[in-house]
């Protein structure tokens, strides 16, 4: 609420003060400042999850077990790809894990097909259940 109300006021000084070009580019500056910090620091705490869903050819059926070893979450499955059999994994992580889970499968399957995404709700699930913070 006090953000709202910061913001409110930086526009209404702008606003009572259209004549000034300089106010106007500062309270652009200041807010473009202030979005760009915001985004660096929550992308610092990195405090949400991220799922990887992960397709790769089904021959690679141990990636599955190499993954959950470096303690993250794995569910998978088989599926029809227009080649053949693909196996289809949803891999969870904290997301300042992000990097460092992609650098894991790309090491492991070079050729791994990979979405990325933000779930906006959990409920259950291996991450919630037992998170060893010491791997992940």
């Amino acid at each position: 609420m006090d953000e709202v109300f910061i913001n409110f006021m930086g526009l209404k000084i702008v606003l009572d003060n259209l004549d000034n070009p300089i106010n106007i580019e500062a309270y652009c500056v200041g807010w473009g400042m202030g979005v760009y910090l915001g985004s660096k620091i929550e992308s610092s705490m990195a405090l949400s999850y991220i799922v990887f869903e992960v397709l790769v050819d089904f021959v690679e059926f141990e990636l599955p077990k190499e993954i959950r070893d470096q303690g993250y979450g794995v569910t998978s499955r088989v599926a029809d790809g227009k080649d053949g059999k693909r196996l289809v994994m949803k891999v969870l992580a904290k997301r300042n894990c992000e990097q460092k889970l992609r650098s894991l499968v790309v090491s492991l399957a070079s050729k791994a097909f990979i979405i990325s995404y933000e779930p906006n709700q959990l409920n259950g699930g291996f991450l919630l259940r037992s998170l060893n913070p010491n791997k992940i």
